[in-house]
């Protein structure tokens, strides 16, 4: 399955294997939604396509879902733009390359997730919220998820 999220929309949309809509839910984003994320503290949700590289049960927001962010497209753009050293940009790409959270420190930001909250507001600081029973709902499937795309 897979988590596309439609920033414009303020939609998340689960797709099941042969591309149904398993399940749909309002979103709120970061608190600067336009434009996808080049730095930590900037307010804004990433755009591109991640997995899920970590579960929480019971994290600030209850039940969540941590991003693959930064992704490798995203430390090649910062990279190339001088926001961050060959050093980081090494350690973000052997992070995916194995299949592991990649580094939340780096002047990218990180810890990026996918939790409850709320949705009356864009509020968060790059996170996408959801309503308590929608994440309960996303919560249980996250099993079978293969990778989350972040749209426009």
């Amino acid at each position: 399955m897979v988590i596309r999220i439609e920033k414009k929309k303020r939609q998340l949309t689960v797709l099941g294997e042969d591309g149904s809509a398993v399940m749909k839910a309002a979103i709120a984003l970061g608190w600067a939604p336009e434009g996808p994320k080049r730095r930590e503290g900037d307010g804004k949700t990433p755009e591109g396509v991640y997995t899920l590289c970590l579960t929480k049960a019971n994290g600030r927001h209850g039940q969540s879902l941590g991003l693959s962010y930064p992704g490798v497209s995203d430390a090649d753009l910062a990279l190339a733009e001088g926001r961050i050293d060959p050093s980081t940009h090494q350690a973000i790409q052997a992070a995916h390359r194995q299949g592991i959270r990649p580094p939340w420190g780096s002047p990218l930001g990180g810890e990026i997730y996918i939790h409850a909250g709320g949705t009356a507001r864009d509020w968060t600081q790059g996170c996408i919220a959801l309503e308590e029973a929608d994440m309960a709902r996303l919560f249980a499937l996250a099993g079978s998820i293969t990778r989350v795309e972040i749209l426009p």
